[in-house]
C-alpha cells in the first residue's frame, strides 16, 4: 500500500470519527440542556399559550398517525385542565389537499376545544419555523410546546437559543418510535445545532406580527 493510499484512508477514518463525535456531542448538548423542562400534561406549570407542533394526521401508508392523535389529546388536556388559555397550532400547509393546521383545528374541535381558543399558523414548515414564528410573529416568549418526548428536546433547544421561557409537554403514550425515526431525530438535532450556531437559518416565511386572542 503506497503512502497516498495510507493518507487517504487515514483522512477517511479521522473524518468519520470527527463526524461521529460531532453528532454525539450535539445530541448530548440538546438533550442535557433541555431535559429538566419536559413535563406531563398533569405536571405542567401554567402558561397562556400552548404551541402544538404539526404532523400529518395519517402515516405514509394511510393509517391514522398516533403522533397526531397524541398531540391533539395532550393539547386538549392542557386546555381542559386550565394549564393554558390558548392553543397555537403550527404546521405545513403545502397544498389544499394537505393542511396540518386545519386538521389540528378540526381534531381539537372534536375534543370539545372552542374554536375561539385556537389560532392557526400555516407556515410551520419545520420545527425551527414553528418555534421562531411563535416568538417573532405571534409575540409569545413564554409557551408550552406540545409534541412527543423525542421531539421536545430539539424544540426546547431552539426556544433556548431564541431566549424564550419555554417548557414542553410530552404527548407520548409510551409506544415505541421505531429505529428509523430515532436515527432521523439524532440527525435532526445535529442539523439544529448547525442551523442555529453556524448557518443562522431563518424561517421561510415571517411577515407581519399577529396578536393572539388570548382570553383574560
Amino acid at each position: 500500500m503506497n503512502r497516498k493510499v495510507k493518507r487517504f484512508i487515514k483522512f477517511i477514518l479521522w473524518s468519520g470519527l470527527s463526524l461521529f463525535l460531532f453528532v454525539l456531542g450535539s445530541n448530548i448538548w440538546v438533550v442535557q440542556s433541555t431535559k429538566s423542562r419536559i413535563y406531563s400534561a398533569n405536571e405542567a406549570p401554567l402558561n397562556d399559550v400552548a404551541l402544538v407542533l404539526g404532523t400529518s394526521k395519517r402515516t405514509s401508508k394511510g393509517n391514522p398517525n398516533r403522533f397526531f392523535k397524541e398531540r391533539m389529546q395532550a393539547a386538549a388536556d392542557l386546555h381542559m385542565k386550565q394549564k393554558v388559555k390558548h392553543i397555537l397550532v403550527s404546521g405545513d400547509n403545502r397544498s389544499k389537499y394537505y393542511n396540518e393546521p386545519r386538521d389540528m383545528l378540526q381534531a381539537l374541535g372534536d375534543l370539545d376545544i372552542p374554536e375561539k381558543d385556537v389560532s392557526l399558523d400555516f407556515a410551520g414548515l419545520r420545527t425551527l419555523d414553528s418555534v421562531v414564528r411563535c416568538s417573532e410573529v405571534f409575540g409569545q416568549k413564554k409557551v408550552t410546546i406540545v409534541t412527543q418526548e423525542f421531539h421536545c428536546y430539539r424544540s426546547l433547544f431552539i426556544a433556548n437559543y431564541l431566549g424564550m421561557e419555554a417548557i414542553a409537554v410530552s404527548a407520548d403514550d409510551g409506544g415505541p418510535i421505531g429505529n428509523a425515526l430515532a436515527i432521523r431525530e439524532v440527525l435532526a438535532r445535529t442539523i439544529a445545532v448547525l442551523d442555529l450556531y453556524v448557518f443562522q437559518r431563518k424561517p421561510k416565511f415571517l411577515g407581519e406580527k399577529i396578536e393572539l386572542p388570548i382570553r383574560g
